[in-house]
């Protein structure tokens, strides 16, 4: 079992937070998601290689929550979509 932790971008709420949850556990592998809001950070326990974890960055940039550092005008509009989303689907 691996656990990484990712510092993200744009993770505003707990709409955000149930987004990216579901997105994440779309990969078979994945155990436990865990998003803390205030520290903007996502706990990913899983089975798995190494490798994966840049699988898991790309869903989390491509839902509009890029890693630390590399936030753009897409991924911020993204993440607007994604939170609204999430507080629907809660």
């Amino acid at each position: 079992m691996i656990i990484v932790t990712i510092t993200i971008e744009n993770l505003k709420c707990q709409g955000c937070a149930a987004t990216i949850k579901k997105g994440l556990y779309k990969f078979d592998e994945i155990k436990n998601v865990d998003v803390d809001v205030e520290k903007s950070v996502v706990d990913i326990t899983f089975n798995g290689e190494d490798s994966n974890i840049e699988s898991y960055k790309q869903k989390l940039a491509n839902l509009g929550y890029p890693g630390k550092g590399n936030n753009n005008t897409i991924s911020i509009a993204r993440s607007f979509v994604s939170c609204a989303i999430g507080r629907v689907s809660k």
